[in-house]
């Protein structure tokens, strides 16, 4: 089996993709919320925050796309895709250290601030409050935390995010770096 002309395909189309992929893990996480009542964390809050700004970025390299002479702006966008996942990978890894208690988390993890109002505010005084703790893993599969498993998936549309700077009309042309 060829790969050649599958990872050609990912690159040239590489900011669908990226959008896609972003807008999926959002979903994902919520749908884990949602769904499956596993609230999240302040990291795993952090751990979103990658995903809008690369899912923002991956709308504008569209958006670029469409003008002419604009390769130069789509390798500049790819590129800040490229960083958008990186710093969601050392933000789901350093989350990661934090459950396998490798080191301590941020203060933020052990005080919710914010959350939604209550329309019955005194009654809510009466309630415990309930702080996810960034230090336990909600879920893990195959040994890995969701946060090992965002790191790994992060990496990887890091890894096609640089990728896609190199070669931005896939592997099949030669791209001028």
């Amino acid at each position: 089996m060829r790969l050649r002309p599958f990872f050609s395909f990912i690159l040239a189309q590489w900011p669908w993709i990226a959008l896609a992929s972003s807008l999926s893990m959002l979903a994902i996480a919520h749908g884990f919320e949602r769904f499956a009542g596993l609230a999240p964390c302040a990291l795993c809050l952090h751990q979103r925050e990658a995903y809008w700004i690369a899912a923002a970025i991956a709308a504008l390299a569209l958006i670029a796309r469409r003008m002419e002479g604009a390769e130069m702006t789509n390798r500049a966008l790819n590129l800040l895709l490229t960083f958008a996942f990186v710093g969601g990978a050392i933000v789901a890894g350093f989350h990661m250290g934090v459950e396998y208690k490798w080191w301590p988390g941020l203060p933020s993890c052990t005080a919710a601030g914010g959350g939604a109002v209550p329309t019955d505010l005194l009654g809510s005084l009466n309630q415990p409050i309930h702080v996810v703790a960034c230090d336990e893993a909600a879920w893990v599969f195959l040994g890995l935390s969701m946060a090992g498993w965002n790191m790994l998936i992060s990496l990887k549309l890091a890894i096609y995010s640089g990728l896609s700077v190199l070669y931005p009309r896939g592997l099949t042309e030669k791209s001028d770096v």
